[in-house]
């Protein structure tokens, strides 16, 4: 019984010696297209925006694409506990400066993370909890923690404070400012995984 077992073993090896090479083979899926820009055309589930760059971007929309407009909030309905969104600049004094955030009613399921963002060498997107809010000279001075450390970041009077809200596709119009984000197919349709749509004259600021 006991060669038996040994031999089992040997095989369960033999076996894992090709499976393991064959994972660590397998390529990472290539990171999301992120697309901002104002809808030209409307067909169906597909889209033709145009990008800010001037490109024309194929898009499409499934059912499992999140939709969301925004609403205004203030500097006010920042606190200890909420979980904030934001893109941020580093200024040459060296620190973060917002210039836009994004109130959520619940943190992420990854708990935050803060990585290079894609509107400048020193841009910054930051998905992070409050711990503490304090008075700048102009504006607030938040400290915030995410899974693999901790930052902070000043946030002016004039920074845009907003709060995601659901949307649906009836917001898909001609003229629509829109930022969303998905992978690109190798016909260059990128499939948006969410979407952040104008509503009300409010524009994805991100």
């Amino acid at each position: 019984m006991r060669k038996i077992a040994l031999a089992a073993a040997v095989i369960g090896l033999f076996a894992a010696s090709y499976v393991i090479p064959a994972l660590a083979q397998t390529p990472a899926a290539p990171p999301p297209v992120r697309v901002r820009g104002t809808i030209e055309k409307v067909d169906g589930d597909n889209l033709t925006i145009k990008a800010r760059d001037g490109m024309e971007m194929k898009v499409a929309v499934t059912p499992t694409t999140r939709v969301q407009s925004l609403v205004k909030k203030s500097l006010a309905d920042i606190k200890a506990g909420d979980f904030l969104a934001s893109t941020g600049m580093k200024g040459t004094d060296g620190k973060i400066h917002a210039i836009e955030v994004r109130i959520f009613p619940e943190a992420t399921p990854d708990g935050g993370r803060q990585f290079a963002w894609d509107l400048g060498s020193d841009s910054v997107m930051t998905n992070a909890t409050v711990g503490t809010v304090a008075e700048a000279p102009q504006g607030k001075l938040v400290h915030v923690k995410f899974k693999d450390g901790e930052s902070e970041y000043s946030i002016g009077p004039e920074v845009p404070i907003l709060a995601p809200v659901p949307g649906d596709k009836s917001l898909l119009k001609p003229g629509v400012a829109v930022f969303l984000a998905g992978p690109k197919g190798a016909d260059g349709t990128v499939t948006a995984t969410f979407m952040y749509v104008e509503k009300d004259g409010i524009k994805p600021p991100m």
